[in-house]
């Protein structure tokens, strides 16, 4: 039996996202090209006769006031498809901003998910079916690789190998909530996008095929929080940026490079009192 084990939480990045419309329930119909970054949180789990949790990290205190997070709830959710008692004891080190649209939550989630399933000996099918009620992200950050996202966050296509882009975050230091976003957002819903079935070679012909999408909540999140605005200039003129963009419902910002080391290089330039910036490249897929 497993004694102890980790896993990592890595920050779910929405290289575009379109909103195409929103279904009877409330729940958006989205569009969206997901990726991970190389930066994430990290789990670990020991055994112990009953089930708890403890946050540690940078960004700990963001977490202080939630004493039932997504972590615990996919700990007990796994547990009941299973039919077993939850123990587990839990540690979570946060590195992510919390409510900052890079998915730390979610990715929690999954992380949770993939490790317990290891550690209660439990088939990985289970996990499956308890995360799309963790929320819309958890099934993407499950699968923890690159792919097309659409429904609500739960239908998933792979795609073709991503390059070995460069990535830049940048968090401008304020939360701003999902639900309020998607509240705040006006106009027209979007098209899907359309990206080459072959792939897109090199860097590139990537960031060709980006240029044609936007993100559908990046209006309405600046008008809630302006420091998004400074965040996108920022990460713009930052040396050799590519493109620069908000993920998911914000605040974080991300910028696109050449390689990782170009993006490494360019942290530097790009850092404000009270943000977080974080560049290198993405997971494998």
């Amino acid at each position: 039996m497993i004694r102890s084990d980790r896993e990592f939480a890595p920050a779910k990045v929405n290289l575009h996202l379109h909103v195409l419309g929103r279904r009877q329930d409330g729940y958006h119909l989205l569009d969206s090209l997901v990726v991970f970054a190389g930066v994430g949180d990290r789990l670990s789990v020991s055994a112990t006769d009953r089930l708890s949790l403890s946050v540690t990290g940078p960004f700990a205190a963001g977490l202080a006031g939630e004493h039932d997070n997504l972590v615990l709830r996919a700990a007990r959710g796994l547990a009941e498809q299973a039919g077993v008692r939850p123990a587990a004891s839990l540690v979570l080190e946060k590195n992510l901003p919390v409510s900052s649209g890079i998915g730390g939550g979610s990715a929690d989630a999954a992380a949770a998910l993939r490790l317990l399933c290891r550690f209660w000996g439990m088939d990985r099918g289970l996990a499956d079916r308890v995360a799309l009620g963790l929320g819309a992200d958890v099934p993407a950050c499950l699968a923890g690789a690159p792919a097309m996202m659409s429904g609500i966050g739960e239908v998933l296509a792979a795609v073709p190998e991503v390059p070995d882009v460069g990535i830049v975050l940048a968090n401008p230091g304020v939360a701003v909530a999902t639900q309020a976003v998607f509240r705040a957002r006006e106009g027209a819903f979007s098209g899907a996008a359309r990206f080459p079935a072959r792939g897109w070679g090199d860097v590139g012909g990537l960031i060709g095929s980006l240029l044609g999408c936007r993100n559908d909540l990046e209006e309405p999140a600046r008008r809630l929080a302006p420091g998004i605005g400074e965040a996108l200039r920022a990460v713009g003129q930052a040396p050799g940026c590519l493109l620069a963009r908000m993920s998911g419902s914000g605040a974080t910002c991300f910028g696109l490079f050449a390689s990782p080391a170009a993006a490494r290089a360019a942290v530097g330039t790009i850092g404000r009192d009270g943000w977080w910036v974080w560049g290198g490249g993405l997971m494998a897929g």
